[in-house]
């Protein structure tokens, strides 16, 4: 278990540009990274025992992270 943010930029440095770029001009793309920013600060707080949770909603929120972030690199190599 990682108790490291996964933050866009951070898992993605070379997109990081795109990133940004995209929240601007994509609201579609900004909605979900926002979701996805949300999602991932959950996480955090919860593997570092801020928020209390079960072992079945960490999987769940996981699972939820990891398919935003499938979504959204999809979108970000769709626009190269």
């Amino acid at each position: 278990m990682s108790h490291t943010p996964h933050e866009l930029a951070a898992d993605f440095p070379e997109l990081a540009p795109r990133i940004q770029k995209l929240k601007a001009a994509d609201p579609q793309f900004s909605r979900l990274a926002a979701e996805y920013h949300e999602v991932n600060r959950e996480i955090h707080r919860i593997e570092t025992d801020i928020t209390p949770a079960s072992d079945t909603v960490q999987a769940e929120l996981r699972r939820k992270r990891m398919t935003l972030k499938d979504d959204l690199y999809a979108r970000l190599r769709a626009e190269s």
